[in-house]
Formats: C-alpha cells, sequence, structure tokens
C-alpha cells in the first residue's frame, strides 16, 4: 500500500519507519522545516526519536498536499489540539473512501469530541465506515527497537480493520480488533490523566501502595464514564484500558508521568511545559475529562482533584489527602449490571482477535 502518515513526532516517526520495513510505500509530512531537512539527509529524527533510523524509502513531506496524494491510506499522529487545523488543510486531498487511521490519544478540549468525531465533522463524513483508531500500550522508542508490543485497532467496518491489521502487522507488532471506537479513544485519553498522578505520586515518595490504588480506582472512573458515553465497559479491561494505563503510569519512557512527577517535586506546570519538546497530552485531557463528566453527570474524584493541582494551585498533598477522605462505597457498585449489558453478553471485548 501507499500509506501517507501526517505528523513526524516520536509516534509518527515510528510507524513510518515500521511501516516502511513491512514493504509499504510511505510519505511522512514533517511541520519543522529543519527538522524535515535533516530527516531527508540523516535518516534520523534527532528531535523526538534520536538513534532510530528512518529507511530511506521513506518520503520527506512538508507540503500536505505533496504527503496525501495517492494515498490509500493516512495515518494522523499529531497533537489533538492541531487535528482539527490541519484536517482542514488536508480535506481538499482526501477523498472520501480513503481510510483514515488516528493515532492520537486526546480529546478536542472546546467541543470534547473524540479523534474520530473530529474527523467525521471536518471531512463531512456521514458514518465511520473509512475511520480506524490505533491505541494501547506502545511507546514510540520500544516499537522502533522492535520490542514486542501488542495494541489495538478499532474500527466499526471490521473488513477495513482486517485490512489495516495487515498493513501493520510485523513479528514484533500485533494488532487486536475491537469495534467499540468510543471505548478505545477514552482509554487512550484518559491514561494521561491518571499517568500524571501517577507521577505526582512518585514526585511526592507513594510510588507503591498509593500508586496502586490509584491506578484500580483511575480505571474504574474511565469504565463509568465510558459506559455513560455509550462504551463497552470491558473494553477498559484490555489493552487500550488497563494496558496502556498500566505503561504510562509505571514506564519511564511516559512524558505524563514525568511531568505528573516534577509537579509532585514541586515544580509549577508553566515552568514544566516550556522543557518539553512533545505534548504531555494528560494536561489538555484533563480539562476535558473534568467537562465530560459533568457532562454526563459522573463522578470522577481523581480527575477532579488533578484539575485542582493542575489549574488551580492547589497543594498536591492536600489533594491526595481529599481523595483518601473522599474514598469510601462498594468497589463493584458501578459494574452491578455489567453481567446484563449486550454488547458483554455479545462478546464484543478488546481482547478479542476478530477476523
Amino acid at each position: 500500500m501507499r500509506i501517507s502518515v501526517v505528523g513526524a513526532g516520536s509516534w509518527g516517526t515510528a510507524l513510518a519507519q515500521l511501516l516502511a520495513k513491512n514493504g509499504h510505500a510511505v510519505s511522512l509530512w514533517v511541520y519543522e522545516a529543519k527538522l524535515a531537512e535533516t530527516l531527508r539527509r540523516h535518516h534520523v529524527n534527532d528531535l523526538y526519536l534520536p538513534g532510530v533510523f528512518l529507511p530511506e524509502s521513506v518520503q520527506i513531506e512538508t507540503n500536505i498536499g505533496s504527503a496525501l496524494t495517492g494515498a490509500q491510506a493516512v495515518i494522523f499522529a499529531v497533537p489533538s489540539h492541531v487535528t482539527r487545523p490541519l484536517l482542514a488543510q488536508a480535506a481538499p486531498f482526501l477523498p472520501q473512501a480513503i481510510p483514515m487511521i488516528s493515532a492520537t490519544k486526546g480529546i478536542e478540549r472546546q467541543s470534547l469530541l473524540l479523534m474520530s468525531q473530529v474527523i467525521q465533522e471536518v471531512l463531512g463524513r456521514k458514518d465511520t465506515n473509512r475511520i480506524a483508531i490505533l491505541s494501547g500500550p506502545s511507546f514510540a522508542q520500544e516499537v522502533a527497537i522492535e520490542h514486542p508490543t501488542a495494541v489495538t485497532l478499532a474500527a466499526s467496518e471490521m473488513r477495513l480493520a482486517v485490512r489495516l491489521r495487515r498493513a501493520l502487522t510485523t513479528p514484533y507488532f500485533k494488532l487486536f480488533l475491537s469495534n467499540d471506537l468510543i471505548g478505545v479513544q477514552l482509554g487512550g485519553a484518559l491514561k494521561n490523566v491518571l499517568a500524571l498522578c501517577a507521577g505526582l505520586l512518585d514526585g511526592l515518595g507513594y510510588p507503591g501502595n498509593t500508586k496502586a490504588a490509584l491506578m484500580t480506582r483511575g480505571l474504574s472512573e474511565m469504565t463509568q464514564l465510558g459506559m455513560a458515553m455509550g462504551a463497552q465497559p470491558l473494553t477498559f479491561y484490555g489493552l487500550s484500558g488497563m494496558g496502556d494505563l498500566f505503561l504510562t503510569c509505571t514506564g519511564t519512557l511516559s512524558r505524563n508521568r514525568r511531568v505528573g512527577e516534577k509537579i509532585g517535586q514541586g515544580q509549577r506546570l508553566s515552568e514544566i511545559l516550556p522543557q518539553n519538546k512533545s505534548v504531555a497530552e494528560g494536561v489538555h485531557t484533563t480539562e476535558s475529562a473534568v467537562a465530560l463528566a459533568q457532562k454526563y453527570h459522573v463522578e470522577m474524584p481523581i480527575i477532579h482533584e488533578m484539575y485542582r493541582v493542575l489549574f488551580e494551585g492547589k497543594s498536591p498533598k492536600h489533594a491526595l489527602i481529599d481523595l483518601m477522605k473522599q474514598a469510601r462505597g462498594r468497589e463493584t457498585h458501578a459494574y452491578a449490571n455489567i453481567r446484563n449489558d449486550p454488547n458483554v453478553a455479545a462478546g464484543h471485548s478488546i481482547g478479542t482477535p476478530l477476523s
């Protein structure tokens, strides 16, 4: 296939490398002109993925039209806050029938739309039949050096999902299919907020019991919001939910965890963000998550406390104390009706490799 990757951050670069090594004709759209020149000359993304070489066959483009012309599939791997304006630029070069794969883990702040919904709105697509979502526990650096990795590919049209899985699968990169676009996107976005919280605990010196409680109760909050928005509850116990949550809350390569750790150590967000080359999506997603919780009347105390720390200047220690004061109730209350859920009865789980 001829596949265009839009976005030359660490994840876009890793995907371009994987696809090219898999025998596809790949074009990579690069925003920074200086980086594009470096990639053309040296085939290394020294800004976002240093030490990883791109195959010489990858075509480097700074013009969005040139990058997309002739593509049979397009992967969007850009931060959520630039997805809409970039899609608007790309729209004249994107036929309705071309498959769009979002590899972005975020929620649009103003509209509260998921990335699949932004794609639909900007490109005027009536349904999601030609839209897929790539998500799951996958540090770009580890994928690029061929560490065994498993992720989720979500699509409402299974024939498209099978075709894309074939294009992306390698001996070290495996994809499990799902039809739950909402759940897979929410898991990928909300885990970044919880990774900020996990890093905050690291910074405070609470890496054990406290982090385990955070991840478990955070997973519960993710699932409750997902159910309110129409997602399948079991999705959150798969790769794009629990899997990605575990990785980003514990992995040393997690940008969001590192930002949270610095906050726990006493630094301010305004001091931390300018130091980061890559975007920590969890900061933006925290605002969106709080708004979604209010919209769907879902209690998300962990997310709300993280918001207060980030944007209202609340002390991380006081946030933790207040969370412990709120901790109460039955652990499984939110899932009392899961066994009666028709999606569960039908076996629609992220862990089911459909064919």
